[in-house]
């Protein structure tokens, strides 16, 4: 009976599944609405932040926090006048004191952390770390966040469905985790080939229009590239960069020059 009522069930579940488009014209799955993914990422980056904090390695070098922040100001400025719903977005940007971890990320709803170990070891210039942040921010625009949180949702579906199947009753609660803990595996899980190329596009973009030489995103890859020998940085296992990544940002970046030329005043958002 068991079965019979939660094998159709969760069928229905995943045939209810939406099929959104992602802001380059690409078909996304969806389990988790944006708007869920934004609630859960919310959570889960005060849940992320507060044991550093109480440890003091949250923005501990006022130098290094106004850098960071006001490049993610002025990247956060055109993001919003490129999609204005994110107006409404809680956006935050924090350092976090890591001197071995090289990495970024920025959650749904443009919650953001940058490690030190990234501007220690890569010393991206600017322009460099405006690519970091804007690759970041792309895939916050994007829904990536929503994306991979679906992505599991469905495998732990999937898993229910052969657990139940063969009457696995030991399965139970185990197996579907809070919102909050899919978020933060939503970031520490690697982002699929599509997925990269989609934030290398709209990130290169969206720094040239902030003000940033789109040539520097090839620049970066190379010296991200270079870190750690035969131990890559933590970056690169949640950024799988293909072979032809520099060739691809390399060709993208003289289309984005006319943006970064532009004699305009650049707005930051304040963060």
């Amino acid at each position: 009976m068991k079965r019979l009522i939660i094998i159709p069930f969760i069928l229905f579940v995943l045939t209810m599944t939406a099929c959104t488009t992602s802001p380059t014209g690409r078909s996304q799955f969806m389990m988790i609405s944006p708007e869920q993914a934004i609630s859960a990422s919310k959570e889960a980056y005060v849940k992320t932040l507060k044991p550093l904090d109480d440890k003091g390695k949250i923005d501990s070098d006022p130098v290094v926090t106004k850098r960071v922040k006001l490049i993610t100001g002025r990247l956060i400025s055109q993001a919003i006048i490129q999609y204005p719903h994110t107006r409404n977005w809680e956006w935050s940007i924090k350092v976090i004191d890591d001197p071995e971890m090289v990495n970024a990320w920025c959650m749904a709803g443009g919650k953001m952390a940058i490690y030190t170990g990234l501007l220690n070891k890569v010393k991206p210039t600017d322009d460099e770390l405006a690519q970091v942040l804007g690759h970041e921010i792309a895939h916050a625009l994007a829904n990536h966040t929503a994306e991979k949180m679906s992505v599991q949702m469905a495998t732990q579906i999937g898993m229910i469905a052969v657990a139940v199947a063969v009457s696995d009753s030991n399965y139970g609660g185990a197996a579907l985790t809070g919102a909050a803990l899919a978020a933060t595996m939503a970031i520490q899980l690697p982002n699929s080939r599509t997925a990269e190329i989609e934030a290398d596009q709209m990130g290169i973009e969206l720094a040239a229009k902030a003000g940033y030489n789109p040539n520097a995103a090839a620049t970066l890859w190379e010296k991200m590239g270079n870190v750690g020998g035969d131990s890559p940085p933590e970056f690169l296992s949640t950024h799988p960069a293909p072979g032809n990544r520099q060739k691809t940002l390399r060709r993208l970046a003289p289309k984005m020059m006319p943006y970064y030329l532009q004699k305009i005043t650049r707005p930051v958002y304040p963060l």
